[in-house]
């Protein structure tokens, strides 16, 4: 079979429009992504789908959690083998469903609607779903309400901007450190005598030191297990924005412990991201919490300031590990932390109960867990955490 001219034939529109159906899927592509794709298939041929497989997906693919998003798109276009010997010669067919038992994420469902509607696929210019005077006040309410894991691409796009926007006013603390003011139980020595001395020694007022109010720190340690894929990268956009300005320490546990905490220096959260999927090597694994957990005890227990952090751990305490090594791990967190809050995104079930070995050993330590899959329980968030730090 001759591969013929990419610059005459169809290679290059049917490469490109599986590239934008990838883009619509929330796959972060641009034109010089899209012509090494073109050029790595005139060389590898499209004789034997897995090498044209390969080929694209060395590309395309630039993060781990999107290579599922990128081998169920290819499924989807190239599952019949007619289709794979007419790609140089026609323009590719409205795409056939998925293989039966394999469940589309639901940005490929989107993407594979979206290329369905369009006459030319190729062509024609894509949808965005933008927040302007078009969406309706129920597209609103539906989106506050939505659970972060039932959005479509687009959909998760905009929900993720949004929630850079929420803030998370945290309560503030008397510290040990005081300053000159009208209110407080010891008087302040230095400044009466000042005062005595500028008025003929007899001072009109007594100044009084009064402990100054500090923002407590922060441990965030997210789960980037499978089951929490669409939530930790929601979470950290979020999470990066709202916190920017308080002392804060970010963690990432999975198989193992990962530092974030140069990533989270950048200002711009996708920068902050892009950096992340560059420093995480165990995304969408398995989830072993009290090993973690340890790793943070032996190498970074300096992170935890006086008794006075409070720990977000966000996960859906579905951990693979030792029980017994958990809980002895998060019984030390606990003891060198001021509270130890557990963001749960299992909550959005009205039944839930924590009967996983971890989930029991977690809602056993913990001093409070809230819910956080969608943006209403986000905006709610700081509200929450005040009342469970108020508790003895």
């Amino acid at each position: 079979m001759r591969l013929g001219d990419a610059r005459s034939g169809k290679l290059s529109e049917n490469i490109t429009g599986f590239s934008r159906a990838l883009r619509r899927a929330g796959l972060p592509l641009d034109s010089s992504k899209i012509s090494l794709a073109i050029e790595a298939t005139m060389l590898v041929g499209v004789d034997r789908k897995d090498d044209l497989a390969a080929a694209l997906r060395a590309c395309l693919v630039s993060r781990p959690e999107d290579l599922v998003v990128f081998d169920q798109m290819f499924a989807a276009f190239f599952k019949d083998p007619e289709l794979t010997r007419q790609l140089l010669s026609q323009l590719l067919p409205k795409a056939p469903s998925a293989p039966k038992g394999l469940p589309l994420k639901s940005r490929v469902q989107e993407a594979l609607a979206a290329k369905n509607k369009r006459n030319d696929p190729f062509k024609a210019k894509e949808d965005e779903l933008q927040l302007d005077a078009a969406m309706t006040a129920s597209d609103q309410v539906r989106l506050q309400q939505a659970d972060f894991q039932s959005l479509s691409a687009s959909e998760f796009q905009l929900v993720e901007r949004l929630a850079r926007k929420i803030a998370l006013p945290l309560p503030r603390i008397q510290g040990r450190r005081t300053r000159s003011g009208r209110k407080g139980e010891r008087i302040h020595g230095a400044q009466t005598l000042r005062l005595a001395a500028k008025y003929d020694g007899e001072p009109w007022a007594l100044p009084r030191l009064q402990r100054q109010k500090q923002v407590l720190p922060l441990l965030i340690l997210v789960d980037i297990s499978g089951s929490m894929e669409r939530y930790a990268r929601l979470l950290l956009a979020f999470l990066h924005q709202s916190t920017r300005n308080h002392p804060r320490h970010v963690f990432a546990f999975g198989t193992g412990l990962t530092d974030l905490n140069l990533p989270f220096k950048q200002r711009d959260p996708d920068e902050m991201l892009a950096q992340t999927n560059v420093q995480i090597q165990d995304f969408a694994g398995g989830t072993q919490l009290g090993q973690s957990l340890a790793e943070l005890r032996i190498r970074h227990a300096k992170k935890l300031t006086g008794r006075r952090t409070i720990v977000l751990l966000i996960s859906d305490g579905l951990d693979t590990g030792s029980a017994q090594t958990l809980d002895s791990e998060i019984a030390w967190l606990k003891r060198h932390s001021r509270k130890v809050l557990w963001l749960n995104p299992l909550l959005r079930f009205d039944a839930y109960a924590p009967l996983a070995t971890g989930a029991a050993v977690l809602h056993q330590r913990v001093d409070g867990m809230l819910a956080i899959h969608n943006l209403s329980r986000l905006e709610e968030l700081a509200s929450a955490m005040t009342k469970l730090l108020q508790k003895n």
